[in-house]
């Protein structure tokens, strides 16, 4: 009996006690929501990403030529187009602007009338000056043969010396005031002529600053709202190349050197030209010595300020050196020294950086001695973009 109690107690201490169970906890609405929308845009961009597969960084595809013959370039420098004569065209009086007959972009010739200003008051003052000098004349013209008698008399001893010398002074009072009136007239005149202005030589107008109604003066009278500059004139035949060269250079260029000229503009054309002079002078700030180049090619693209490139050629005739390897232009190659990188497309649309051996640098472009055979598709533009291997788009 004992023992069937002493297993009962082992049982009940082995027993073991379950909890009561409870209801699920339910997570709050708020995060449901969240969550769901999350799933929503993780399984859209899934399914963009099937639908609009990366087509690859854009780039712009240039492709390597064959290295042609070209002339033997001592130095190149850059530098702007601009005009030894040029001129702003101011009134020489002071007066109001009645009529201005250019606008930019007209040619003009020597003499003609840019400009008409207000000339009543400058008319008036004519017709008063001319009768001033009218009135003058005539008195003098009345007082010269009264002097010429006087002077008889004088010299026959019939007048006294006293009435001499009256008649002496009225006649060169007579005298002067003529020649002043003349004067007068003479500047009356010329401020007159001056209401009109022209053009002093051969060229193109640049800049109209001026409207009719608006007070002009001459530069040295400008102030307030007065305007100083009617319009600006550029003869076109007087347009050269102003280039700044290393000083350190310099002994490459000399005067009548032959040169040849790229515009920014227009990369493609070769402009013949020739160095003019050589200033002698020295910019301590920037090392360098300003280079007058002359243009032999006048053609109507050729503006003021247009940035322009120069080829300083060798010898007395440009001479044709033959490049080997092949070119592509500047912005497609990375790095600096002889070896530099270039990005070269592949036909499963990725780019592969290679390393190639550069040679001269000149307007034409980069000369790629070796690493890149004629036909080579390379990116140009920015290549910091890009990394062998990256996929890329070329864009037409």
């Amino acid at each position: 009996m004992s023992s069937e109690k002493d297993k009962a107690s082992l049982l009940d201490a082995l027993r073991l006690e379950r909890a009561p169970e409870t209801a699920p906890r339910r997570l709050p609405p708020r995060f449901v929501m969240i969550a769901a929308a999350v799933i929503v845009i993780l399984l859209a961009s899934g399914a963009a990403w099937y639908w609009w597969p990366d087509n690859g960084i854009a780039i712009q595809a240039v492709t390597a030529q064959s290295a042609s013959a070209a002339p033997a370039s001592a130095l190149d420098a850059s530098g702007y187009v601009v005009a030894r004569r040029q001129a702003t065209l101011s009134a020489k009086i002071l007066g109001k602007l009645v009529e201005v007959d250019v606008e930019e972009g007209d040619k003009v010739k020597k003499g003609q009338i840019i400009a008409r200003l207000d000339d009543s008051n400058y008319m008036a003052a004519l017709h008063v000056a001319r009768a001033q000098e009218q009135q003058a004349e005539a008195a003098f013209h009345d007082t010269a043969p009264i002097y010429a008698r006087y002077a008889r008399l004088s010299k026959q001893g019939a007048i006294s010396a006293d009435a001499f010398e009256n008649q002496r002074a009225a006649y060169d009072n007579a005298r002067e005031s003529f020649a002043v009136a003349r004067a007068n007239l003479a500047m009356a005149q010329s401020n007159e002529n001056d209401t009109v202005v022209r053009a002093p030589f051969t060229g193109v107008v640049t800049d109209k600053a001026a409207q009719p109604g608006e007070i002009v003066a001459p530069s040295a009278a400008g102030g307030g709202f007065t305007r100083t500059g009617i319009a600006t004139i550029v003869d076109m035949d007087s347009l050269e190349v102003q280039v700044d060269v290393s000083e350190n250079f310099i002994d490459r260029v000399h005067p009548g050197q032959p040169a040849t000229i790229k515009l920014n503009a227009y990369p493609d054309w070769d402009i013949p030209a020739s160095v003019i002079a050589v200033i002698p002078t020295a910019d301590e700030s920037k090392g360098t010595v300003t280079v007058r180049v002359a243009i032999h090619a006048k053609d109507s693209r050729i503006l003021p300020q247009m940035g322009a490139r120069v080829s300083f050629l060798t010898g007395g005739i440009p001479t044709l050196v033959k490049l080997r390897g092949v070119t592509v232009p500047a912005n497609a190659v990375a790095g600096s020294g002889r070896k530099r990188t270039v990005f070269v497309i592949q036909d499963d649309g990725t780019v592969q950086a290679r390393t190639v051996q550069v040679g001269s640098v000149s307007a034409q472009g980069i000369n790629i001695l070796s690493g890149l055979a004629p036909g080579d598709r390379v990116v140009a533009g920015d290549l910091s973009r890009l990394r062998d291997g990256a996929k890329v788009q070329v864009q037409d």
